[in-house]
C-alpha cells in the first residue's frame, strides 16, 4: 500500500509528496520522461539509420537489435534499485553513463562493427534500462493518489517528444552537421539532465531489511487478487500490440510514399497520441482510474475497427489518415489510464521491482502477439486481422471486477497549493 504522508528532512527543509505543488511535480515528470524516451528513440530509430548509411549489412543491423535486451531484462536487477541508494542518484548516474557512451560511439568507427562499439552501446542500453526502473519508481513515490491521471498525460507527451528528438531531429542534424555532432548533441542533452537531477524533490522512503523486503514482495505477488491483476496487465494492451506491427506494412501496400509515411508517423501519429494522452490524463483524474480504464480502454479497442473498415472498403489515403489519427488518439487515451493504473497498484516502498515486473508482463504480451501478427495478416487479410485484434482486446474486461479491488481511488485530496484534488484538474495545475 502507499505509505502515509511521511516526511524527509534534507538541507534544512522537510519534504513529503503532498508538500510539493502539483505544477512542480508535473514539470519534473516531463523532464524525467523526456530523459527516458530519448535513449529509446536513439536506439530504435537513430542507430539503424546511422549503421545503414555507413554500409553495415542488414543482417548485422538486425543482430544489433539484441542491444535492446536490457529493457526486457531490467526486472532482474530492479531489486538493487529498490534496496540501494536514492532514486535520484541512480538516475543521475545512468544519465552520465549514457552521455559518456554516446561520446564514445561518435568517436568509434561504425563499420565494421567492432567489439568496443558494441560494448559502448551495450553500456548505453543497460544504463537506459536502469534509469527507467529508477524513474518509474521515483514517480510513483512522488505522486499522491489522484494525481496519476494528469501526470501520466504529461508523461506520455514528454516521452513522445523525446522520441521525435531521437528519431527525427537528430537524424535531420546528421545531414547538416555530421554524425559526430549528432552524438555530441545527444550526449549534451543527457548530461544536462544529469546535472539537473540532484534538484529533484526528495521523497520519503522507509528502509527495510532484505528479509522484510522479501516478505513484503512475496505477500504482494501472492495476495488473492494478484492472479487477476497480472492477467489484466498481460491482456489490456493485447489488441493494440497485435495490430501495431501490421499498420506500416498496410500503409506501404496502400501505396503511401515514404514521405507520406514519415508525415503520418510523426505529425499525425505522434501528435494525435500526445493529444490523446493529455486528454486521457485529465479524464482519468476526473473519472477515477477504474472508470478511465474501461471507458478509455474501450475507445482504444474500438479504434482498431477503423483500420478494419478502411481495409475492407478499399478506402483511399484520406481513410488511412483518418484511421491513423483515430488509432493514435485513442491509443493515447488508453495508455494514460493504463499507466496511471500501473503506478497506483505498486507499493511505494518496492515500486522499482513491482513496476518493472508489471511492465515486463505487458511487454511480453506485446512481443508474443506481435510475433504472430504477420502470419495473422497473411492468412486472414488486413481487414479480418484488424477486426480480430479488437476481439483480442476484450478478455481483459472480464477481469475488471477483480482488478477494481487492487485500485486505490482518491475521491478527495487537499492539495498543498490550496486546491482540492477531487480527481478534477484544471489544465496542468492541481
Amino acid at each position: 500500500m502507499f505509505v502515509g504522508p511521511a516526511v524527509v528532512f534534507g538541507r534544512g527543509r522537510c519534504y513529503s509528496p503532498a508538500a510539493v505543488g502539483t505544477r512542480r511535480k508535473l514539470g519534473w515528470v516531463a523532464a524525467l520522461y523526456f530523459a527516458e524516451g530519448l535513449p529509446f528513440g536513439i536506439v530504435k530509430d537513430l542507430l539503424p539509420v546511422y549503421f545503414r548509411v555507413h554500409g553495415v549489412s542488414l543482417k548485422e543491423i538486425g543482430a544489433l537489435t539484441l542491444l535492446s535486451t536490457p529493457w526486457a531484462a531490467k526486472v532482474f536487477w530492479s531489486p538493487l534499485v529498490d534496496r540501494l541508494g536514492e532514486r535520484r542518484h541512480w538516475i543521475a548516474g545512468a544519465l552520465t553513463v549514457m552521455a559518456a557512451a554516446l561520446v564514445a560511439t561518435g568517436t568509434l568507427p561504425p563499420a565494421p562493427v567492432g567489439g568496443a562499439l558494441v560494448a559502448a552501446l551495450f553500456a548505453f542500453t543497460i544504463a537506459a534500462a536502469t534509469q527507467d526502473v529508477a524513474i518509474d519508481a521515483y514517480t510513483i513515490e512522488l505522486l499522491e493518489p489522484g494525481e496519476e491521471g494528469v501526470a501520466n498525460g504529461v508523461r506520455v507527451s514528454a516521452y513522445r517528444a523525446a522520441l521525435i528528438v531521437g528519431s527525427g531531429v537528430l537524424v535531420a542534424m546528421a545531414s547538416r552537421a555530421g554524425w559526430l555532432a549528432v552524438f555530441a548533441t545527444g550526449a549534451a542533452l543527457l548530461a544536462g539532465l544529469a546535472v539537473a537531477t540532484p534538484r529533484l524533490p526528495p521523497v520519503p522512503r522507509r528502509r527495510t531489511s532484505p528479509a522484510e523486503w522479501a516478505r513484503s514482495f512475496g505477500a504482494w505477488i501472492t495476495r488473492p487478487q494478484a492472479p487477476a491483476l497480472f492477467a489484466f496487465v498481460f491482456l489490456y494492451k493485447l489488441g493494440d500490440t497485435a495490430m501495431g506491427p501490421m499498420v506500416r506494412p498496410f500503409w506501404v501496400d496502400r501505396g503511401l510514399s515514404l514521405d507520406e509515411i514519415a508525415a503520418v508517423s510523426t505529425f499525425v501519429g505522434i501528435g494525435a497520441s500526445v493529444a490523446g494522452a493529455l486528454v486521457g490524463g485529465v479524464l482519468t483524474s476526473r473519472w477515477g482510474i477504474f472508470h478511465g480504464l474501461w471507458i478509455l480502454g474501450l475507445a482504444q479497442a474500438l479504434s482498431n475497427l477503423a483500420y478494419a473498415a478502411v481495409a475492407w472498403t478499399e478506402g483511399g489515403r484520406h481513410g488511412v489518415y483518418a484511421a491513423s489519427f483515430t488509432e493514435s488518439f485513442t491509443g493515447g487515451l488508453g495508455t494514460a489510464a493504463f499507466l496511471a493504473f500501473l503506478m497506483n497498484v505498486c507499493d511505494r516502498e518496492h515500486a522499482a521491482t513491482q513496476y518493472a515486473l508489471l511492465s515486463a508482463l505487458f511487454n511480453l504480451s506485446g512481443s508474443l502477439v506481435g510475433a504472430f501478427s504477420g502470419l495473422g495478416a497473411e492468412r486472414l487479410g488486413y481487414g479480418a486481422w484488424f477486426a480480430a485484434t479488437f476481439v483480442l482486446a476484450l478478455p481483459a474486461y472480464a477481469l475488471l471486477p477483480w482488478v477494481r479491488r487492487s485500485i486505490r481511488e482518491a475521491p478527495a485530496l487537499v492539495g498543498t497549493d490550496g486546491g482540492v484534488l477531487t480527481g478534477r484538474h484544471d489544465g496542468a495545475a492541481g
